[in-house]
C-alpha cells in the first residue's frame, strides 16, 4: 500500500478534495488488494500440498495418507481421484480469485461483459 501513495493517481484525488480515509479505502486499497488475491487464490493447491505432507510425516489420516497407501497397493483409482480432487481444489481457488478480481477492479468486470 506504501507504493501507491506515491502514484500519479494518489495526488489527482487529493486536488479534487477527497479525505485520506476515502483515497486509501475506495482506491488504494483496492489496488493493493491484486497481488493479495493472486497469491491467495493459488496457494490454495500448496495448502492441500502441504497438508498431504504433514498427513505423510505424522501418520494422520486423511487424504494423503489414503493416497500413499494407494500408491503402495497400486489401486490406481484412488490415485487418480485423489490427485483430481487435489488439482480440483487449485482450480476452484484460481477460479475464487478471478471472482475477487472483479470485485476488486471494475476494469475487470468490463472484460466479461
Amino acid at each position: 500500500m506504501l507504493e501507491m501513495f506515491n502514484k500519479e493517481f494518489v495526488l489527482l484525488l487529493y486536488a479534487k478534495g477527497l479525505s485520506k480515509t476515502a483515497i486509501i479505502v475506495k482506491h488504494i486499497f483496492r489496488n493493493a488488494l491484486m497481488p493479495v488475491i493472486t497469491i491467495f487464490g493459488l496457494r490454495l493447491g500448496w495448502i492441500l500440498g502441504g497438508a498431504v505432507t504433514i498427513e505423510i510425516v505424522f501418520s494422520r489420516p486423511g487424504i494423503g495418507n489414503m493416497l500413499l497407501s494407494a500408491l503402495y497397493r497400486r489401486d490406481y483409482p484412488v490415485v487418480q481421484a485423489s490427485l483430481i480432487f487435489l488439482t480440483m481444489a487449485v482450480i476452484i481457488g484460481a477460479f475464487f480469485a478471478d471472482i475477487m478480481y472483479s470485485y476488486a477492479d471494475p476494469r475487470v468486470r468490463d472484460i466479461y461483459k
